[in-house]
């Protein structure tokens, strides 16, 4: 019987890689030591979780293996050849799709497809500290950067400045945060006084429909900080969210405006079936900022999202809500 040869390709493509995996976990390599696959010339050093990688002055096919490594890439006006999706149904957050069209599938987040990565011939792999395990897998397809990202993850800055430093942009990435605080100054230009007094809330929903109110250090949350706006006391603070409240606690979440993180639906606007019996109880009615109407329902993957690109589409949702909303 005759093996078609794109099937057979692809069958000695799989053998090699199943050796490179097998031969990676039998060895036992200090994070230190560089990969036979990097360059021993025409490179850079980069210090980063796993020690040190050569990685090339100008790569050309760069493989990201994070959402937040991907949108500040491409702030970077570097577009990776390949990059994990949230899924291979919902491939990027609305805030990313028109500038990663055409960035190929590696796998989901949590689930790098190392065939395909190997098959798109990288000549860098950009990932996360969770990816860590297989460091040494993917180190040998290609030099890779396993950036920093602990629980709870580092601050959206430091994750850009991070990249910046990794791929050498400096000047692209403090052009970049000039542009940032630009757009803050013209925000608190437009607020004018009553931005110190304008109590803002933040609230999400958690996977088992629980109400979760986000404190000052979760991603959007910083970009209230900048502006100067106030925030409900339970809100104030140095942490990422805090313990989930009940419906007899809504009044903790009442402020001037309350911006409610919208589960993932096709329109951001769309409420699910928790918001739409939430917003049918006594208690949520009588919130003053229901009663205001003062409530608006956001997309969770911009606010929630660690790269310059989502926090520049949170500035355009508070200039939306705060300023061109009568």
């Amino acid at each position: 019987m005759k093996i078609p040869l794109r099937h057979l390709t692809y069958l000695l493509l799989l053998g090699v890689l199943t050796f490179i995996l097998a031969s990676s976990c039998s060895l036992n390599i200090k994070h230190s030591v560089t990969s036979s696959k990097q360059p021993t010339e025409n490179c850079r050093k980069v210090e980063h979780e796993m020690g040190e990688t050569c990685i090339p002055l100008n790569p050309q096919r760069i493989v990201t293996l994070w959402i937040t490594i991907l949108g500040n890439s491409l702030a970077l006006d570097i577009k990776p050849f390949a990059s994990t999706y949230i899924s291979i149904n919902e491939p990027f957050p609305p805030y990313l799709r028109e500038q990663a069209n055409g960035v190929e599938f590696a796998g989901d987040l949590n689930g790098p497809n190392l065939e395909k990565i190997l098959l798109f011939k990288p000549d860098l792999i950009l990932a996360h500290s969770r990816l860590q395990n297989i460091y040494q897998q993917l180190s040998y397809i290609a030099p890779t950067v396993i950036m920093k990202f602990p629980a709870p993850p580092p601050s959206w800055k430091q994750q850009f400045t991070e990249l910046v430093n990794v791929l050498d942009r400096k000047e692209a990435g403090k052009r970049l945060m000039s542009e940032y605080y630009q757009r803050i100054e013209k925000l608190k230009e437009a607020l004018g006084d009553r931005r110190h007094k304008l109590q803002v809330s933040v609230v999400g929903i958690y996977q088992d429909d629980k109400i979760v109110p986000y404190g000052e250090s979760y991603p959007a949350s910083t970009v209230i900080k900048d502006i100067g706006l106030q925030r409900p006391s339970g809100q104030r603070g140095d942490f990422y969210y805090t313990n989930s409240i009940s419906e007899e606690q809504l009044s903790n979440i009442d402020a001037d405006v309350l911006f409610f993180l919208a589960p993932r639906q096709k329109d951001a606007n769309e409420s699910n079936e928790f918001l739409k019996e939430l917003q049918q109880k006594p208690l949520w009615r009588q919130l003053k900022v229901v009663q205001k109407n003062q409530v608006y329902f956001v997309d969770e993957r911009n606010w929630g999202g660690f790269d310059i690109l989502a926090m520049n589409a949170v500035i355009d949702d508070l200039f939306k809500y705060l300023v061109n909303t009568p």
